[in-house]
């Protein structure tokens, strides 16, 4: 009698029925991990009503799927209990990350106009005291294909919002991203989305409120198009970074990112790429930028081969990674004075490793304490209608 009891309080308290496809998930005063994994693997439509919130408290391995949609008109937040996430968070090797939701599988889709909320705050707090702590992805689109995530609020992750990870085709469209902090902790590492062995992505008419890359397109991402964002806070729209790891060859190749308000920023457009004694190598090629409007950035338009390099280790062992046919196209706005004058900085190790790079229609400003503007550059030939702003760039 016991066990009928539970079992009748299971169904009518975490998941009902609605039809042979079709089920919704309530909140259940526990961990609603369980019973959230169970519908998705039953169901070809879960949903979470508007006024619901489910507690996350164990990690969500949703992968394999096929023909699923979870229509999130509520809530899903995730249980800050740093010493479970940090044992039981899923393991990816790439810089060391793990993530709370793996989701996988075959034309699958989250939307709904609901949120996603990674409980960052504690993670913040805890961050600050221990950087070696791992914090966890919010959302990791794993090894799928034909994946729609759109119009949905993402919260305070711990570490990256959305890691996109041996994926292909995979749309997100009105992603709203907000990272906020309660205490005098920064809030670090909190990108809006990481690209990586993935092909075919598009990030589109969203909105990025965070502490590092609005978007970054790590090793192996190719053919992707970000269009019609806006960021603010961030450490830019970021191609890398390239290069770390000794003996492994990274390709970033046809990206195009347009539309782009960006504002209060560490960078704006950006390619980055390691340098040094014990790095990999690699290639970044067809990069658009365009139509950038920018706001108190501190680099609003920046190449830098000698990523996380000082400038002696740099010149003796200069980046493995080679830029080819990068175009810079109507970026317009104002730096923050962070490096005085200069608005654009286009700085490349020698020996051909920059080549065909376009910048056309600047109109960027410094502060006017640090009027006019001024541009850097090294070892790269540009060309364009702003080529000449730059002055004599190919000294090696």
């Amino acid at each position: 009698m016991r066990f009928v009891a539970t079992f009748i309080a299971l169904v009518s308290c975490l998941v009902v029925s609605v039809s042979a496809t079709t089920c919704k998930v309530t909140a259940s005063g526990g961990d609603d991990a369980p019973a959230f994994l169970s519908a998705v693997q039953k169901c070809t439509q879960v949903t979470i009503d508007k006024d619901t919130t489910l507690n996350i408290s164990t990690r969500l391995n949703m992968t394999g799927l096929n023909d699923r949609r979870i229509k999130l008109k509520g809530t899903i937040k995730f249980n800050p209990d740093i010493a479970y996430w940090a044992g039981n968070g899923f393991s990816f090797p790439f810089q060391t990350q793990i993530t709370f939701w793996i989701f996988g599988g075959n034309n699958i889709r989250i939307d709904g106009g609901g949120t996603i909320d990674g409980s960052g705050q504690a993670w913040y707090d805890a961050f600050a005291a221990n950087s070696s702590l791992l914090r966890p992805i919010t959302l990791t689109v794993f090894q799928a294909q034909n994946v729609v995530i759109e119009d949905i609020t993402m919260l305070n992750s711990p570490e990256w919002f959305n890691f996109v990870n041996e994926g292909k085709h995979v749309s997100y469209n009105n992603i709203r991203i907000s990272a906020t902090t309660s205490s005098v902790n920064r809030i670090a590492n909190t990108d809006g989305w990481d690209v990586y062995r993935s092909d075919d992505v598009s990030i589109t008419n969203s909105n990025i409120n965070n502490g590092d890359d609005c978007v970054s397109f790590k090793p192996n991402a190719t053919n992707i198009i970000v269009n019609n964002l806006v960021c603010n806070g961030s450490h830019g729209i970021s191609v890398g970074s390239l290069g770390q790891f000794p003996g492994v060859f990274d390709i970033v190749e046809n990206v195009t990112a347009s539309n782009i308000r960006i504002s209060n920023a560490q960078n704006g457009a950006r390619i980055k790429a390691w340098a040094g004694p014990n790095v990999g190598s690699g290639i970044v090629k067809n990069i658009v930028f365009e139509h950038f409007i920018e706001s108190n950035n501190d680099n609003p338009v920046i190449i830098d081969q000698c990523y996380m390099t000082n400038a002696t280790a740099c010149a003796q062992f200069p980046s493995n990674t080679f830029i080819q046919n990068v175009v810079f196209n109507d970026i317009s706005g104002t730096s923050s004075g962070s490096t005085k004058s200069v608005v654009a900085s286009l700085k490349c190790s020698p020996d051909g490793r920059c080549e065909d790079v376009t910048v056309s229609n600047f109109n960027l400003t410094p502060p006017a304490i640090y009027a006019p503007a001024a541009y850097a550059c090294q070892n790269v030939n540009l060309t364009g209608n702003a080529a000449g702003l730059f002055g004599t760039c190919t000294t090696t």
